[in-house]
């Protein structure tokens, strides 16, 4: 294929088959739940009021604790199509934020998580699989899962930072 068109054609085509739209509404039900269960279970957290649906590429929310808040930093809970996984970002709220803490923690003695090699490019500093191959057909394990491996990724930082 080579032009939008018949992009767009095999899209329409995939879509009538129902497949893929349903998998894409149940992710999408699926990380909504997340972000509210999130959102309830950790008030003191900053939760983003929705999630980021994406270009099919990444959905995600933001689940953030005060003291990355205060430094201007983030966690974003995200979804990875292309791979089918969830992972753990964190982010800066702007370019000299991210690239700030990137010389940070590439320079300081943390070790616990692979550093982003480069900054550019990339929308996080640092990137850990929360669930490498989800069991959508055990979603209270599953956000058991993503809930415990998050929680710890911000214990790790939190160490390191405070």
């Amino acid at each position: 294929m080579d032009s939008l068109n018949e992009y767009v054609l095999e899209y329409k085509n995939q879509l009538e088959k129902g497949d893929i739209k349903k998998a894409y509404i149940g992710l999408m039900e699926y990380i909504m739940s997340l972000r509210s269960h999130f959102k309830s279970k950790y008030p003191d957290y900053f939760v983003s009021g929705s999630v980021y649906s994406g270009y099919m590429d990444m959905s995600y929310f933001s689940f953030t604790p005060d003291f990355l808040k205060k430094r201007k930093l983030k966690i974003a809970i995200v979804f990875v199509h292309e791979t089918i996984r969830f992972e753990v970002w964190l982010a800066g709220n702007n370019k000299q934020v991210q690239k700030k803490y990137w010389h940070l923690f590439r320079n300081g003695d943390f070790d616990k998580y692979e550093i982003n090699s480069t900054l550019n490019g990339v929308d996080s500093i640092i990137e850990h699989i929360l669930a490498e191959n989800p069991n959508f057909d055990e979603l209270t394990s599953l956000t058991d899962l993503i809930e415990d491996e998050a929680l710890q990724f911000i214990k790790d930082l939190q160490n390191f930072l405070v």
